[in-house]
């Protein structure tokens, strides 16, 4: 007989809980590997072996199943256009089409050739860092270096990053607890000027392609009409976001650890630098919580759901599993890599994920390389963005700095 779930109380906004929600993980994983969380109505998994079932498991899934979203009121409209073709948020055939065709063009050979370019691009960033005594890391390295990648890769100006950072930033907000009407007409504003570039410049590699990926989507959707206008749009503006969302956060978070561990320089050399970035993606990752609809009725761990429910998958809380590691509250560089859940798992595992592991292999290395006495500026604190969790800020004293080699 499925047993009831133990019920617990936190608020996701509460200033404690933003500081650290690690706390209130383990109070959670006393009481089992799933538990009721009272502020969001939910079951959530917080064990490994939980979440990787439910991740990777059929009967479970992004997409509300028919009926069961409501009408987006007006002010939302423009926001759920972009996001109704987002394949994020798909599931069955038509999420399978949409990641085959970006995989098709997302290439690994591809990545791997932007190597050369992102580290020159490290190096052109710290070069343009003003002199001071103290500077924030966030805004000087961690932010742009991730949308200026991206956007190279996709084939959108340079020059238009600051503007995408403002429109990522107010479309990902949508996904934080602290969503309100104003960060709703925000993301909705965003969507409707993001759809909107994005328009252009795929009309514009219809008349001239140039060896980017806008101009490889829209070669696919020209091959039979297997990619729409919509979902074109929208598959750039989800690479877009996903890429600046994650890689920003992971980068602030992974060199606060380092700060703050003192970790040898060692860690960051070239035969080690792999299992320090997966260590940090354990550690203290970008996503916290990522829900899930239910399809069939399943039982997970003695708890059995329904049709029509959600649950939520509590990826931080899972990485620091102790039936999964040693001593996982410990941040250690030379922990052996085994599977973790910072990009997710099953069949909507991060398509960027190869990207931001090549970035935060070269952005963490050349950081370190040329500012070896950087040191932190009193202690950062991370934003109220949960489910997400990143810096606000990264004051740094960068001390003796380098020149590029």
């Amino acid at each position: 007989m499925p047993r009831p779930l133990p019920v617990l109380q936190q608020s996701p906004t509460e200033p404690g809980f933003v500081q650290d929600p690690y706390g209130f993980y383990e109070r959670a994983r006393t009481r089992g590997r799933l538990f009721w969380w009272q502020e969001y109505g939910m079951p959530c998994a917080l064990s490994h072996a939980a979440v990787s079932q439910i991740l990777r498991d059929r009967r479970f899934g992004r997409e509300p199943p028919a009926g069961a979203r409501p009408e987006p009121p007006d002010h939302l409209k423009p926001f759920f256009a972009v996001e109704d073709h987002s394949m994020l948020e798909l599931e069955g055939p038509r999420h399978g089409r949409l990641r085959g065709l970006v995989l098709r063009a997302f290439t690994s050979a591809r990545i791997a050739a932007m190597a050369g370019e992102i580290e020159t691009l490290c190096h052109d960033l710290l070069d343009a860092v003003p002199e001071g005594d103290v500077i924030d890391l966030l805004e000087h390295y961690a932010r742009p270096l991730p949308m200026i990648v991206v956007s190279r890769l996709l084939g959108v100006p340079e020059a238009m990053a600051p503007r995408l950072l403002v429109w990522s930033s107010a479309m990902v907000a949508m996904y934080q607890a602290r969503r309100d009407r104003p960060l709703e007409q925000a993301a909705a504003r965003a969507a409707a000027e993001f759809s909107g570039l994005l328009r252009d410049l795929a009309e514009e590699r219809r008349r001239r392609p140039l060896d980017d990926l806008i101009s490889a989507l829209v070669a696919a959707e020209s091959e039979g009409g297997r990619l729409s206008p919509e979902e074109l749009v929208a598959t750039c503006i989800l690479l877009l976001n996903a890429a600046h969302e994650a890689t920003v956060h992971t980068l602030g978070n992974g060199v606060h650890l380092l700060l703050r561990h003192a970790t040898p320089p060692e860690f960051l050399a070239p035969d080690r630098i792999e299992a320090t970035v997966e260590e940090i993606l354990r550690f203290d990752p970008p996503m916290h919580l990522f829900a899930r609809h239910v399809y069939e009725e399943a039982e997970v761990m003695g708890f059995r759901f329904q049709p029509g429910a959600r649950v939520a998958c509590l990826l931080a809380a899972a990485n620091r599993d102790p039936a999964a590691w040693d001593d996982p509250g410990v941040f250690d560089p030379s922990r052996l890599p085994r599977t973790h859940h910072a990009f997710g798992a099953g069949a909507h595992f991060c398509l960027g994920a190869p990207l931001a592991r090549l970035e935060l292999r070269i952005a963490l290395r050349v950081l370190f390389s040329r500012w070896p006495e950087m040191q932190l500026h009193g202690r950062p604190r991370y934003a109220d963005l949960y489910h997400f969790h990143g810096l606000s800020a990264l004051p740094v004293r960068p001390g003796r700095r380098r020149p590029r080699g």
